[in-house]
């Protein structure tokens, strides 16, 4: 399972995915846009069901990724513990990887009941850049402690943030090459981002 916001998709989201099927050859990688992430309950310049769609146009290409929409069917707060507890459920399965960004995975302890996080998936991180994975493996370390199961992956993904995307958007700036083509087309056809307030937008 990979959540977020994806405010909007980008390739660097994608490639994250693509590394984590290769290396633990997944059969299958779901992907599960937020109703509402919990750390960002002021911010929504589109629509649940818009992100949704740029992330189907994003992996309609990856045979093996899924687009889920049940966070956006939950609504409220999108708290993975529920949403995992839930694909446990649904998918029979007795553990999940979730997969993380480096931010995501220095942080996982902090987040709602990470204890049954914990006992529901193993936790997938890959550093930004060199000097991270010490951090990450410290944090592995850590979360040991906690009975958490994790995995860290060693390898180089483009570096881009849906920050920058939105602002360069909101500029009428150029962003081929940080979004897959059926994205940018998207976001050009339905005047996402368009705004040039772009100073409160925040997003991972």
């Amino acid at each position: 399972m990979f959540g977020g916001s994806f405010n909007p998709i980008h390739n660097g989201h994608i490639e994250l995915v693509q590394a984590f099927v290769r290396e633990l050859s997944l059969d299958s990688a779901l992907i599960v846009p937020a109703f509402v992430s919990p750390f960002k309950l002021r911010s929504r310049p589109v629509s649940p069901e818009q992100r949704l769609e740029m992330c189907r146009l994003a992996f309609e290409g990856m045979p093996c990724a899924e687009v889920s929409d049940i966070e956006i069917r939950r609504e409220g707060a999108s708290y993975t513990y529920l949403t995992l507890e839930a694909l446990t459920e649904q998918y029979r399965v007795s553990k999940l990887f979730l997969i993380t960004g480096a931010d995501s995975f220095l942080t996982i302890h902090t987040w709602k009941n990470p204890e049954i996080i914990f006992s529901h998936a193993v936790i997938c991180g890959v550093p930004r850049n060199g000097d991270d994975m010490k951090k990450l493996e410290k944090q592995a370390d850590y979360l040991h402690t906690l009975h958490a199961e994790t995995r860290l992956l060693n390898a180089s993904v483009m570096t881009v943030s849906s920050t920058e995307i939105r602002e360069k958007a909101a500029r009428g700036e150029s962003i081929r090459g940080l979004v897959p083509e059926a994205v940018e087309r998207y976001i050009l056809q339905n005047g996402l981002y368009a705004s040039k307030d772009a100073h409160n937008l925040n997003d991972r």
